[in-house]
């Protein structure tokens, strides 16, 4: 008799063993899905105002469609028409009066603390290497904390510490390290007020980032993020021959 309640018993903690590795998420899946909430849709458009104390707001219209992106500056005047492109993981820059678009990094500063790659859609599934992955709390919140190491020298961080919410697999707060893990350079917390319909599923979508430096300086960059409109983006607008017509 206790031989068969002791193999019952086995038998119940192996099965729930199983389920538990059959429904147990990957971790590049759990980056694709906070992925999903920063972009990479068919086509989506929508705008994001840049505040910093030290520079006036700059208003920029983002077209983009997959990992591909056309951001076009509105305001203020002197930099309205100003372009980047990305395109195939390659970035240009484009104003009014040149002759040719002209490669530039997704490293390079944009406005305040944002860079050129901060107003397009992540694809952290793709372009890092997980490190490590862990679970933890932030804000009282359960998250998954990964350790994240960039494949290639064309994305905008090199290094980066991640905390992605368990329950709603949006990103909440990224910290921002040189290649070697050893400096933290700076770090941003992530809201998302907007929600799209995305193969049939209600999921979150950006609203907010703010952007501050690791040490020293305590303002703040403010990236306000519009409601997404979803729609076709026509291929012609993600060539750097366009940029000059």
């Amino acid at each position: 008799m206790l031989s068969d309640m002791f193999k019952h018993y086995i038998y119940l903690i192996l099965v729930g063993f199983f389920c538990c590795q059959i429904h147990a998420i990957e971790p590049k899946e759990i980056l694709a899905r906070a992925d999903a909430a920063r972009g990479n849709l068919d086509g989506v458009r929508w705008t994001v105002e840049i505040t910093d104390a030290d520079e006036a707001t700059r208003k920029i219209e983002v077209r983009a469609r997959g990992f591909d992106m056309r951001a076009e500056t509105l305001a203020p005047s002197r930099q309205k028409g100003h372009t980047l492109l990305l395109s195939k993981g390659n970035m240009w820059f484009y104003k009014p009066g040149l002759s040719k678009a002209v490669p530039v990094s997704t490293r390079q500063k944009l406005a305040g603390k944002a860079a050129n790659g901060d107003i397009a859609s992540t694809n952290y599934a793709e372009d890092y290497e997980v490190l490590s992955m862990q679970e933890g709390m932030l804000d009282s919140e359960p998250c998954y904390l990964f350790e994240l190491q960039a494949e290639s020298r064309n994305v905008t961080y090199a290094r980066i510490k991640y905390w992605i919410s368990k329950e709603r697999l949006v990103g909440l707060r990224a910290e921002y390290y040189n290649p070697d893990g050893s400096k933290q350079l700076k770090h941003a917390n992530m809201s998302y007020a907007h929600s799209i319909l995305k193969q049939g599923e209600d999921i979150p979508f950006i609203s907010r980032i703010s952007i501050s430096d690791a040490i020293g300086d305590t303002t703040k960059t403010i990236m306000k993020f519009s409601p997404p409109e979803l729609g076709p983006v026509p291929n012609r607008l993600f060539s750097p021959q366009s940029l000059a017509r």
